[in-house]
């Protein structure tokens, strides 16, 4: 259906205007100019003709068929003429007018008008609130936009959800060289979404890369399982705007605090295999390379240069990415022996000085590139007097276009001769870029890329589970009027999950205490139990270690006295003391959940215990965590060497750890009620694991 927005055969500009500096005089321009291969129809009442073309009072008188309409009239004409266009029998809209859900009150009222008109009569809509669209393929040409750039054909499809960004990339995308396929500008998206266009470009055979610039995720779930899918075929490379934390200082779990909605962005990407660009600028760095180069089969990068400045700098940067300035093999450095000086370093970076001629690249480059040591080849220049960019330009060139298994980047640095240099590498396929650190940055974006398609798919295990006994324990608690799941209600909706819980039981009196300690065995643990207070160990209400019965009670006595002192509550707002087998010795990680108002569930795992608040060293995933993913996070911590055994410590259970974390995830996701959780610390051992702390908020509303 999409076809009717992207490949029309004739299209209406609704509002064609004769006035010059209008959007409806720009798009009939952009049409007409850039050759759109099909019939196009100005709209306008009080014109007999628009830019020498016969123009209609409507839609409807036109006499042919019509596929596609842009619509550019005040908004409260819009949902007039889409009703027109729908008798007309109109497949696609695009909406260029603004005034609708994006300024509110009245203007979502708008919307929900049109989007009637669109489902009735079975139509697809663009906008309202964008720039319009544009395909470059021959058999279309169809610019129908304002922007006042048509960009050079290429293999890239690009979504911008800003029309005002939308038309700056398109003025960067011709200044660069990046070759467009197709182009839209999404708008308020009530219906052509960002999750259909990914679909539709999927299987478009002119797009090879997918660039999207996002202010929101409409339905992120469904996002993700196609993008999944979709980055084994084609890279995605997205902008996400918006890194706002202010949620996270109303959260009261440790998960809660430290996940911010960017932080389940950027979950969400690396899940899905979408490479996520910090800028545009950088978004434009990896487009480049990735239009027209191979993707590398490994991280080994060989640096050709004339200055050891640059060299030392694109070494550094490569360090920095997870990239290798691997050795080069000796015959490749006896080969270089033979035709540079003495004074030339012929380790890697290949540093040839600044005597170097075009030759020198053409020698150098094509030695590298034929070491079975490298992967990939940066071969930067910085002019000397005497040698022209463009001829070094050619030089790289003739060695690299046509590689079809390592990728080639050229930094050319300076200004003299840098446009024409630039445009030549671009021209032909070879990636240019001004300065070291983006022509790394793309490279390492490129192994991560081959990184993910090495990846196993990975899967979503089902355990068993009670989940009625949960339902019950939440029912309650909402029936109470509680958010906070007690203590002991957290244990035992881990235990009804399978996720093993250190040994406890519940004492109200010393007597009590003293018996179960008997039965769960000394050492233990001593905690003291009350929804009003959050952190126990900050007022005194842990006691570890207890060895005897004397000591057990001794503790017990300041967990009913002391502590709600401290904590400024009454003694009867105890409601009890836990007693808790106190665990062998381990590794204290934490995993969490948080509800995310866009993601929904978004799972975390961390070094626990005190080194959460203090480190914030935690990953997160979205619910579902496959096992891969699960498998990722316990590795993906600053911490990991931790888990993985040091200083002749045994490595902590690994696999215990993920099928924790799995647990969890289909826990949440069985009961949407949850809202926070933290089971923290999960004691991770040699051999297995057990949560020895727990803490759930759900929804009461």
């Amino acid at each position: 259906m999409l076809d009717a927005i992207f490949r029309p055969r004739s299209i209406a500009v609704i509002g064609a205007s004769r006035k010059p500096n209008t959007i409806g005089y720009q798009i009939l321009e952009n049409l007409v100019t850039h050759g759109f291969a099909g019939a196009v129809y100005p709209v306008n009442p009080t014109a007999d003709a628009v830019h020498s073309i016969r123009a209609y009072p409507s839609v409807e008188a036109i006499p042919d068929e019509v596929d596609l309409a842009v619509i550019v009239v005040p908004k409260q004409h819009v949902c007039q003429a889409a009703e027109a266009c729908g008798r007309k029998g109109v497949k696609g809209l695009v909406v260029i007018s603004a005034g609708f859900a994006e300024v509110g009150g009245s203007g979502v009222e708008r919307q929900k008008a049109l989007m009637e008109i669109v489902r009735r009569y079975g139509m697809r809509l663009v906008g309202p609130n964008c720039m319009g669209v544009l395909n470059t393929a021959p058999d279309r040409s169809m610019n129908a936009t304002f922007a006042p750039t048509m960009p050079p054909a290429g293999p890239v499809s690009f979504m911008s959800q800003s029309g005002a960004m939308g038309v700056t990339i398109l003025d960067y995308a011709a200044e660069y060289g990046i070759g467009i396929s197709q182009f839209v500008s999404v708008g308020n998206k009530p219906d052509v979404s960002g999750n259909d266009l990914v679909q539709y470009w999927a299987d478009d055979e002119r797009t090879g890369v997918i660039l999207m610039y996002l202010e929101n995720f409409g339905n992120p779930r469904k996002f993700t399982q196609l993008a999944r899918e979709i980055t084994r075929k084609k890279p995605i490379i997205a902008v996400k705007s918006g890194r706002s934390v202010a949620g996270a200082r109303a959260a009261s779990s440790h998960t809660g605090a430290l996940a911010g909605t960017d932080a389940a962005t950027d979950a969400l990407l690396r899940q899905c295999g979408v490479l996520r660009a910090d800028t545009v600028e950088e978004m434009f760095d990896l487009a480049m390379a990735f239009s027209h180069q191979p993707v590398p089969r490994g991280n080994r990068v060989a640096i050709v240069t004339n200055a050891g400045g640059p060299g030392i700098i694109i070494a550094d940067a490569c360090e920095a990415n997870g990239l290798v300035v691997t050795e080069l093999a000796q015959e490749t450095r006896d080969f270089l022996a033979k035709h540079f000086p003495e004074e030339a370093s012929l380790a890697n970076p290949v540093d040839m000085i600044a005597s170097a001629t075009p030759q020198s690249y053409r020698i150098a480059v094509e030695a590298v590139l034929a070491d079975p040591n490298v992967d990939a080849v940066v071969a930067t220049f910085v002019p000397p007097l005497g040698v022209r960019q463009e001829d070094v330009a050619e030089a790289i060139v003739s060695v690299a276009a046509g590689q079809t298994e390592k990728p080639v980047v050229a930094v050319l640095m300076g200004r003299e001769g840098l446009p024409q240099g630039l445009a030549e590498l671009n021209a032909a396929g070879i990636p240019g870029y001004r300065f070291p650190e983006s022509g790394v940055r793309a490279l390492a974006a490129m192994y991560r890329h081959r990184r993910w398609l090495e990846r196993p798919v990975g899967q979503v295990r089902a355990f068993d589970a009670d989940r009625d006994t949960v339902s019950g324990i939440i029912a309650a608690a909402k029936a109470e009027g509680r958010e906070k799941l007690s203590e002991t209600e957290v244990m035992r909706v881990l235990e009804a999950y399978g996720i093993p819980v250190a040994p406890y039981a519940v004492a109200r009196t010393a007597d009590e205490a003293a018996r179960a300690a008997a039965e769960i065995g000394y050492p233990v643990v001593a905690k003291v139990l009350s929804p009003r207070i959050i952190h126990k160990s900050d007022v005194g209400g842990v006691a570890v270690g207890l060895e005897d019965e004397a000591e057990l009670r001794a503790a017990f006595g300041r967990m009913t006295t002391e502590v709600p002192a401290r904590a400024g509550i009454d003694a009867d707002a105890v409601d009890g003391v836990l007693v808790q087998k106190m665990v062998g010795r381990g590794k204290e990680t934490i995993i969490g959940m948080t509800l995310d108002p866009q993601f929904g569930p978004v799972l975390m795992f961390g070094l626990g215990g005190i080194y959460v608040e203090a480190l914030k060293d935690v990953v997160f995933r979205v619910q579902p965590v496959t096992d891969v993913d699960a498998r990722e996070m316990v590795r993906a911590i600053r911490g990991a060497a931790l888990l993985q055994g040091v200083r002749g410590e045994p490595a902590s259970d690994l696999g215990a750890l993920e099928e924790a974390i799995q647990r969890i995830s289909q826990l949440v996701g069985d009961h949407d009620a949850i809202r926070e959780m933290d089971v923290n610390p999960w004691m991770a051992f040699a051999e297995g694991g057990v949560a020895v702390d727990g803490r759930i908020r759900i929804g009461i509303d």
